[in-house]
């Protein structure tokens, strides 16, 4: 079969992905002779397109999900979205501006139409997109979580987190949201520091021509002040105990009183209250008595309580009333100041604190199995430093506001009878029955209750997303959740750790006591190389699909991999998917090479048997690092790991070592070459699925069932004997790829041509290196002999290389007249310098007993190798060049 010179992906990667939807490979259900391995995925908004955190985050849980299929599990990647209503109900209510419709003109009926009318054509693009990144999830098995059971299972929670007391209504002060016009929880506000102005406003004592001067970051409030507030230990004010102050503007006197909360150090020392418009002015109200003046609007506009600037919006007033102050002549001064202010986490707006009667869940009790299981690791982090974070969040939690003023979403279940009061339940039918014997009248009808208007927070239902997709709330003793639950892994960013995480693991212990995941992998954000985060308002994001287009789904996930530790940001480059793609090709290359040669006799050479042995040890040995890098969540170190073996141990060395002259090799050596190339395409398959099934299946026929998407995962020889053989031979493969590399700076240095002969003389303790891998030295360096001596060689280029005994091997090449002796010194005090570098950094690792003490003995240990060797080969070198200056 003819192989195309260059990998083409365009020509694969649908191709091999319908075929896996054509087999049902990705499709999983409850089998009690595997054992079960599932992933959720992390559902993204249904307003969302891909973009490049998406593309990390769920190459990552392909990789893992691939991995499992492999080994024998039965793999389940669930996959879905989540209905956002936030930024959904923002999408729609802009879809209908463009047709000229107002959402306020509309009833909630018809609004919702639209909006699943949206939802319909829009909703699924991105879990199309994924399946072009080559995600294996089971399709079948799609959520979205305002389905009609899974809108069930957050009614049926609701009205139990009710019944137990965890849910209740309450009027207090919140965070909302003017753009979004709706309330949010504490942890979906975003503060930042910002460029601010302080303004020194001076407020008139009552009945006197004195004043007194307050510093406020927000002028438009004054309009809702209802008091002034200093430290009752502050000289300053001691005037003013008992008086009261007029306020600018309004002419409002209000009481001056005393309490500790006020910093004598902030602004002037004395503060203004604003009750309705402040959270800790809300409290010192409450305390204090005080009248409470809502001057704001639900847009951010000024309402008619505020007298002055009404309809106006909040921003705009702050400038107005500024400057009117100004002109009474009651503004003191103004400084810039940098402050910090919460921001909406969907809309970006400027937070209002308001106070509302909103819906909330008591935390303290919900949360303490949720902090235990991951303090004692039941749940894992990775990386583990976010565990102090998590702990942080935790044990400062408050409740939970969860009604958002918005359509859609799933409705809060509470319904009001004529009277004011209201019953919690998860139908109209029941809450009728409940109305009726709450009322003591029987006569009560459906038309007399009102549902309460407002959603629920999306974090209340996708918190339920390990359970509710295998149903496990409605129907808490069915075969799926009792087989897939809990799920082994998840793969999520950090900035959500509180806002979903904690969440589900809340909900997990309440309703199947039991942690809902094993592990949670933390990715970190996906940067730009200025270290911003990508994003399409910043034109600093590539758009995903154009990336998979020009360097393959397979260079876009191995690139986006290559340097993206678990926890740590990734600077995206281009160039990191253009050696995705270069390795790509390289394997592919390589493949075509192998495939070009023809078999002729069947007994390997010495040096091709050795060649097999040493790239059996380096496959076995690198199974077993694979392995722990997985066990650790350390994707990328497994990436690079592979990377390595594949280009530098198989295509460089060993394809070079077994490459024959005439393109003529023994049946052994093929043989054993194209199981090589089957194992690695194992081991590539979970980061380079295309790639990795196109060759499977162009190295021989394949039966219907023979894809390497189902193939059998490589176990490695962990045994003690095994390891001491390897380790024993990879060595030795070590010092003769050292020489090999050595030998060629020396043609490189010298004009040397490759078929040029030469001739290799060694002072070695040991010739073990040479009787493995002396033939193979001489065919790739063309090596006519190999000597062994006890003396040095005068006027003969020279080199060293470490060896596993400790003391160096001394390599000369006699080159006659063809030796600059000048030169030759040069090259070896430029080695010297190196190494005595190279020495003064190890020695000030050792001689730090923080690390000695701390450090992995197996790492110490090399380190005190590494310092062996290179004093070893410092010493030899110092004798060289003192026998040139000699």
């Amino acid at each position: 079969m003819s192989l195309s010179s260059k990998y083409n992906p365009q020509a694969v990667e649908d191709k091999w992905y319908q075929q896996w939807m054509n087999k049902n490979f990705f499709h999983s259900s409850p089998n009690p002779d595997k054992e079960p391995y599932t992933i959720v995925i992390p559902p993204p908004n249904v307003t969302g397109v891909l973009h490049m955190g998406h593309m990390l985050n769920n190459t990552i849980q392909d990789v893992l999900i691939r991995k499992a299929r492999m080994e024998g599990k039965e793999a389940c990647w669930i996959p879905g979205t989540d209905h956002a209503s936030i930024a959904t109900e923002a999408k729609v209510v802009a879809m209908l501006k463009e047709r000229g419709i107002k959402k306020k003109d509309i009833s909630r009926e018809e609004f919702l139409q639209y909006a699943w009318e949206w939802k319909e054509k829009y909703g699924g693009i991105i879990l199309e997109q994924l399946k072009k990144l080559g995600a294996s999830c089971d399709w079948d098995r799609t959520r979205f979580t305002m389905e009609d059971h899974m809108s069930e299972s957050v009614i049926k929670v609701f009205v139990d987190f009710y019944s137990k007391g965890y849910i209740y209504r309450g009027y207090r002060m919140i965070n909302w949201d003017p753009q979004g016009k709706t309330a949010l929880a504490d942890d979906e506000v975003i503060h930042k520091d910002v460029n601010s102005k302080l303004y020194y406003v001076k407020y008139q004592i009552e009945g006197e021509d004195q004043f007194v001067t307050i510093a406020t970051t927000r002028p438009e409030t004054i309009l809702g002040d209802t008091a002034v507030c200093i430290n009752p230990e502050d000289e300053r004010y001691r005037h003013l105990k008992g008086k009261r102050v007029i306020v600018p503007l309004v002419n409002r006197p209000v009481p001056v009183i005393e309490d500790a909360y006020v910093s004598m150090e902030f602004g002037t020392g004395c503060l203004k209250v604003t009750p309705a418009h402040d959270p800790n002015d809300y409290e010192l109200g409450i305390k204090h008595k005080l009248e409470t003046l809502d001057v704001m609007n639900d847009d951010g506009t000024m309402s008619e309580a505020a007298q002055f600037f009404v309809g106006e919006d909040r921003f705009v007033v702050r400038k107005k009333i500024a400057k009117e102050i100004d002109q009474l002549g009651q503004l003191e001064k103004v400084e810039d100041y940098k402050n910090s202010v919460g921001f909406s986490e969907r809309t970006d707006a400027v937070i209002e604190p308001r106070l509302s009667e909103q819906w909330f869940v008591a935390m303290k009790e919900l949360t303490k199995p949720a902090l235990e299981h991951v303090l004692n690791d039941d749940v894992q982090l990775f990386p583990p430093k976010f565990k102090n974070m998590y702990r942080s969040w935790m044990e400062n939690v408050r409740d939970w506001c969860i009604s958002r003023q918005l359509w859609w979403g799933q409705r809060i279940p509470a319904f009001y009878l004529p009277n004011g009061e209201f019953v919690v339940a998860e139908t109209p039918e029941a809450a009728l029955k409940l109305a009726q014997e709450k009322s003591g009248n029987s006569s009560l009808t459906l038309d007399d209750l009102r549902q309460d208007e407002d959603v629920l927070d999306t974090w209340f239902s996708s918190g339920l997303w390990p359970i509710s997709v295998f149903d496990g709330i409605r129907n808490p003793d069915n075969e799926d959740i009792n087989y897939y639950y809990p799920t082994n892994d998840l793969v999520t960013a950090p900035e959500i750790l509180f806002f979903w995480v904690a969440r589900m693991i809340m909900y997990g212990y309440e309703y199947r006591q039991e942690k809902p995941f094993r592990n949670v992998y933390l990715t970190g954000i996906v940067r730009d190389g200025l270290g911003r985060k990508m994003s399409k308002s910043l034109g600093n994001s590539p758009d995903p699909l154009e990336l998979i287009k020009d360097y393959g789904a397979d260079g876009v996930r191995t690139g986006m991999l290559f340097s993206s530790p678990a926890g740590n940001d990734l600077l995206f480059d281009i160039k990191l998917c253009e050696q995705g793609r270069n390795f790509a090709n390289k394997i592919w290359n390589a493949f075509r090479l192998v495939k070009g040669w023809e078999v002729e006799g069947e007994r390997p050479s010495e040096q091709n048997r050795t060649a097999i042995a040493w790239f059996e040890a380096s496959y076995n040995q690198a199974l077993i690092e694979l392995e722990d890098h997985f066990s650790k969540f350390r994707i990328s170190d497994a990436l690079r790991l592979l990377y390595k073996l594949m280009w530098d141990d198989f295509c460089s060395w060993y394809l070079e070592m077994i490459k024959p002259e005439e393109k003529k090799i023994d049946q052994m050596t093929y043989e054993a070459t194209i199981r090589f190339f089957e194992n690695m395409m194992r081991i590539l398959h979970p980061f380079m699925p295309f790639l990795t099934e196109e060759i499977w299946h162009e190295i021989k026929e394949r039966d219907e069932k023979d894809y390497l998407i189902v193939a059998v995962w490589p176990v490695a020889d962990g045994s003690a004997e095994r390891e001491k053989t390897d380790k024993a031979l990879l060595s030795s493969g070590q010092v003769a790829i050292d020489i090999i590399t050595n030998l060629r700076n020396v043609r490189n240095s010298r004009g040397i041509a490759n078929k040029q002969a030469l001739e290799l003389s060694v002072r070695t303790d040991s010739q073990d290196t040479f009787r493995q891998f002396g033939g193979i030295i001489k065919k790739i360096a063309n090596i006519e002999n190999i000597h062994f001596i006890d003396d040095k060689i005068e006027g003969a280029a020279s080199f060293m290389v470490n060896t596993p005994q400790g003391k160096p091997d001394e390599c000369f090449v006699p080159l006659g007249e063809a030796v600059d002796m000048e030169q030759e010194k040069k090259r070896i005090e430029k080695e010297l310098e190196y190494n005595r570098g190279f020495l003064a950094a190890v020695n000030k690792k050792l001689s730090n007993e923080r690390f000695v003490q701390n450090a992995k003995e197996e790492v110490v240990a090399m380190e005190r190798k590494k310092q062996a060797d290179a004093e070893a080969k410092i010493q030899a070198l110092e004798e060289q060049l003192a026998a040139l200056n000699s």
